[in-house]
């Protein structure tokens, strides 16, 4: 795929449609540098990150050594970044992670891999950071500099205030870094507030730099960073600087880029015959002028760079009325249908009715966090509603809740005097291996066995809440997620067969699934893959339930639709609302403070809220009618 470059670009950018096909690319461009170097009798010297991002990268490059036969004999790596302090084999260092990920699996020499060293002592971090230096110039310099991004704007741990002139050294991490972090550590207070970092300059030094970033939650520093002015409270705008550099993203990391975004704005050319563009710039028009849709005139078209879709629909008047009532199609109180009814303007069909529904929910709360108040009309209109709660979701329990939760036990055991009850209790098992578990090490099995329960148990209360039968739910246990840590395993073959019998066991005409890849831990991604690949599969048997059934997509706590993407929007009452809440309340472990809030800190249930009214008001304020609050989807074409 060739980089659409445009005047507001200050970096090239090459988009793929996901970050898959993103990663399996590059680690392509990287074996061919590799092979090139070894052509010429010389080392190839990589610089790596760290973090979410370069997993699939490294995964691929595994798999080409492993099944094509690539070696790394020749290659002499250098990592970013460690944090400080910290000992290579934590559950967070990134000595581990590096050889979890890529060392372990491929023939590179140990001699060749330097990552910077968390034990030196305060003390002697400037002479390391020197001597980090020196090594690099001592093989050549950096060929190829591998990079990510974070919402601060960091390049390694620059934090906002690293110049382009910054070296080897020890830097403070920013608040924002830390609570991003905070997963990782099961908990902010966890996190080291130091670290060990490449200078912005030892960056800038490499021949060449590819920047990764996937999903909407880097949209925003992407958008800076490509298009904003040079700046040290942005790092990674110093990239600007170097004339080799390319910024590698997937769709969901470059949607708030000029030529994804606004495109008119820039002097692209554009399709107008494309209706999802034709929405997007009349939505986008609609907002920016501060008009509802239908008070739009052709000197707003012509004055805000929308001259050629107003040509290309012959009046303002058309136009308008189009993108008007394809957003009130998108309204409908009747999510599985509404029977007996003209469905040719309804995002939904009216038959069959009434449909067998399953929900997918990645965590044991999403259901209802996300698409709580769609979950209740299904079930009050009469369909046959099914939850299947993917993973676990045991690792966002608190230590207290499960030592709560033990002294039941144990006290239920002495109370009753159960034949057969273990000598040691259920109680003095879990407080012993809490008291004895560093921070962000695996839970013991009975801990977690017992944070699953809990999670379990607020579902089935949540379920019984909206109406389903107990039997309804559908415990799925994702073998990716059972690792008993933040970080997982990659979606397996097992992953995908439990996905296809529960799927062929319900045999259902709807389908609703997580689309939020916002999720800071990655579990939602994972999921949905799981789900995409498992009705391809399907699909591809030429499955006959699959022919009539249809996928919606929902968003969770971290992200929404924007509004031109909606396909389906469900208006919520006042009421609705209400219940939708209190189905959410059922999840009392997350209730108050969630384990792992992300970069907001409030509760699920207010960011919910939040964004379902925020979309509410977007629909009042471009015309249409006036609700409390708006639940959306988007339909998935397979």
């Amino acid at each position: 795929m060739t980089a659409l470059e445009t005047y507001v670009e200050r970096i090239p950018t090459t988009i793929y449609p996901d970050s898959e096909l993103a990663s399996v690319a590059v680690a392509r461009d990287i074996v061919q540098l590799m092979q090139q170097r070894q052509a010429e009798g010389r080392p190839c010297v990589l610089g790596l990150a760290t973090g979410s991002t370069p997993t699939r990268l490294y995964e691929e490059l595994v798999r080409l050594h492993q099944e094509e036969g690539v070696s790394f004999q020749n290659v002499i790596t250098f990592n970013l970044d460690e944090y400080y302090p910290m000992a290579p084999d934590s559950l967070q260092s990134y000595v581990r992670f590096m050889h979890e990920y890529l060392f372990d699996h491929i023939d590179i020499r140990p001699e060749n891999v330097h990552i910077p060293d968390g034990t030196v002592s305060a003390g002697e971090v400037a002479d390391f950071g020197r001597r980090y230096e020196q090594q690099i110039v001592a093989v050549g310099g950096i060929d190829l500099q591998i990079l990510g991004i974070g919402r601060t704007g960091h390049i390694g741990f620059n934090e906002p205030g690293s110049g382009p002139a910054s070296r080897t050294r020890l830097i403070t991490l920013d608040q924002i870094t830390r609570t991003d972090a905070a997963s990782d550590f099961f908990g902010e207070e966890n996190v080291p507030r130091r670290a060990i970092t490449m200078g912005v300059g030892t960056i800038l030094e490499a021949r060449a730099i590819v920047l990764l970033a996937w999903g909407e939650g880097k949209a925003a520093v992407v958008k800076r960073m490509v298009e904003g002015a040079m700046t040290d409270s942005v790092p990674a705008t110093y990239l600007q600087k170097h004339p080799h550099v390319r910024v590698i993203l997937d769709e969901a990391a470059a949607a708030e880029l000029t030529q994804r975004k606004t495109p008119w704005l820039a002097s692209l050319p554009c399709a107008w015959q494309n209706e999802a563009l034709e929405r997007k710039a009349v939505t986008w028009l609609a907002r920016h002028v501060e008009k509802p849709i239908l008070k739009l005139t052709e000197e707003d078209y012509n004055e805000h760079g929308l001259s050629a879709l107003l040509a290309e629909a012959g009046s303002a008047y058309e136009i308008n009325i189009k993108i008007f009532n394809q957003l009130q199609h998108t309204i409908t109180g009747w999510p599985g249908g509404k029977p007996n009814a003209d469905d040719t303007h309804r995002p939904e069909r009216a038959s069959p009715f009434p449909k067998r529904v399953l929900i997918f929910s990645p965590h044991p709360d999403d259901d209802v966090i996300s698409m709580g108040g769609t979950l209740l009309r299904l079930v009050d209109q009469g369909h046959d509603v099914h939850v299947a709660y993917q993973t676990s979701g045991n690792i966002a329990v608190f230590d207290d809740e499960a030592i709560r939760f033990a002294e039941f036990a144990s006290s239920y055991e002495q109370a009753f005097q159960l034949q057969g009850a273990p000598t040691e209790s259920l109680y003095q098992r879990v407080v012993e291996s809490l008291q004895q578990k560093a921070p962000g090490q695996v839970d013991s099995p009975d801990v977690q066995l017992i944070k699953g329960l809990i999670r379990q148990g607020e579902a089935r209360s949540a379920c019984r809440y909206a109406g389903l039968p107990d039997d309804h739910a559908h415990f799925m246990n994702l073998p990716f997620y059972e690792t008993g840590r933040v970080r997982k395993k990659p979606l397996g073959e097992e992953d995908i067969k439990l996905t296809m019998e529960l799927l062929n066991q319900l045999q259902p005409h709807q389908i609703y699934a997580a689309g939020d890849l916002s999720d800071p831990h990655g579990t939602h991604r994972v999921c949905l893959a799981a789900i995409m690949q498992a009705v391809q599969r399907l699909k591809a048997q030429d499955t006959d339930w699959l022919k009539d059934c249809w996928v919606w997509l929902y968003r969770g706590a971290w992200q929404e639709w924007g509004i031109e993407q909606i396909e389906m929007a469900v208006p919520l009452s006042p009421q609705e609302l209400t219940r939708k809440r209190r189905a959410i309340f059922k999840h009392q472990s997350q209730k108050d403070r969630p384990l792992f809030p992300g970069a907001d800190q409030r509760e699920f249930w207010q960011r919910a809220e939040e964004r379902n009214r925020t979309t509410a008001r977007l629909y009042d304020h471009l015309g249409l009618p006036e609700y409390e609050a708006i639940e959306a989807f988007v339909r998935w074409q397979y």
